[in-house]
């Protein structure tokens, strides 16, 4: 049976993509807004400084925020909770979740750094309470305390939890929380942008063949299936 939908060829396509304007202006807004939410403060003085275009946040609230995210990824947890608290202690306060998640990390750092009695007295003091009180923290603090039972970390199957992942994991949902206090989305609306060509690229495969977009980084064209 012949296929119904509409057979779009790529020099038709990329002609169609042609007639599309996307203003400079909104372009360097887009670049501006990532810049920002992802915290690269010299970035976006420097990019203020070549397109005049101005941010929707100051710099040195940008400094601050990623002076945060950094403590937490070279392990300095104490002084990350401090720093998030100068900031604003609401932050902290009122999410129970991301406290836990910092505490966690802190737990993990001992556990790093081989100091077992610290990290058992740490977990029993200020991880226990919470996990009574909440299951799913129980369960991750379970899961933290598994690396103390294995002599080789690399048989634990939580071993993870040690990786410089785990530490960006934690620092990102504390750069989300900051963010968030500041009234300010968490992700960058390229993000979200992508998200929506996805999906409209998809909408669009079910009514027509046409180049779709192989590779979105480099932005690259696949010729249609006839």
């Amino acid at each position: 049976m012949a296929s119904s939908k509409k057979v779009i060829m790529r020099e038709e396509w990329e002609k169609r993509l042609n007639h599309i304007r996307i203003r400079k202006e909104d372009m360097n807004k887009l670049v501006m807004n990532f810049l920002v939410t992802e915290g690269y403060a010299e970035a976006v003085a420097k990019f203020r400084m070549e397109t005049g275009t101005e941010p929707d946040m100051d710099v040195a609230m940008i400094m601050d925020r990623m002076a945060v995210k950094e403590a937490v990824q070279c392990g300095n947890v104490e002084d990350a909770i401090e720093k998030v608290n100068d900031l604003n202690p609401e932050i902290l306060d009122t999410n129970p979740e991301l406290f836990f998640h910092l505490q966690q990390q802190r737990l993990i750092e001992l556990i790093r750094n081989e100091k077992i009695e610290e990290a058992l007295e740490f977990a029993q003091e200020e991880l226990a309470p919470r996990g009574e009180e909440n299951q799913s923290f129980l369960e991750e603090l379970e899961r933290t305390i598994s690396l103390l039972v294995f002599k080789d970390v690399s048989n634990c199957p939580v071993r993870e939890l040690l990786d410089s992942s785990q530490r960006l994991k934690t620092a990102n949902e504390v750069n989300a929380a900051i963010l968030t206090s500041q009234s300010h989305e968490k992700d960058p609306k390229l993000h979200s942008l992508l998200k929506m060509l996805i999906w409209a690229q998809n909408q669009l495969d079910e009514k027509a063949t046409y180049p779709r977009i192989k590779d979105f980084l480099k932005a690259t064209l696949e010729n249609p299936a006839v």
